[in-house]
């Protein structure tokens, strides 16, 4: 996990993605020569456009990334460029895309907020604040 906040002209956040992305037809078509293609593809995206891959691994059907990213960006906004370079690459390599199609991402993702305290703590965290008479 993050142990340094990413400090901002105007913010400070610690904001971690769990992203999940399969392939089209959950077809099993990574190797590990090609999940390397893609995390590198990842890595070159994210340094662009300024946020983090803090952790990446994938099976033959899907990838998993640990993210940090700055406010400023939106998640779709990250999965589609991480998706649209990662394909782009993957082809341009040879690798089979499935079904012999264009696409190699299901145009669907999963991204769940990961980090910091539990859910139940920050509500009464914010319950407890004094509130002005």
């Amino acid at each position: 996990m993050s142990t340094r906040f990413r400090k901002e002209r105007h913010s400070i956040t610690d904001l971690l993605i769990h992203l999940v992305c399969v392939t089209k037809y959950r077809r099993p078509v990574f190797t590990a020569k090609s999940l390397a293609l893609i995390e590198e593809s990842f890595r070159e995206v994210a340094q662009k456009m300024d946020f983090q891959i803090l952790e990446f691994n994938g099976e033959t059907d899907h990838i998993h990334v640990l993210i940090e990213y700055p406010p400023k960006l939106s998640i779709s906004g990250i999965v589609n460029a991480l998706k649209g370079v990662s394909s782009r690459r993957y082809g341009q390599a040879g690798h089979p895309k499935p079904y012999n199609k264009d696409a190699l991402w299901s145009p669907s993702y999963f991204a769940s907020s990961v980090g910091g305290a539990p859910i139940e703590i920050l509500k009464q965290y914010i319950k407890e604040q004094e509130k002005p008479s």
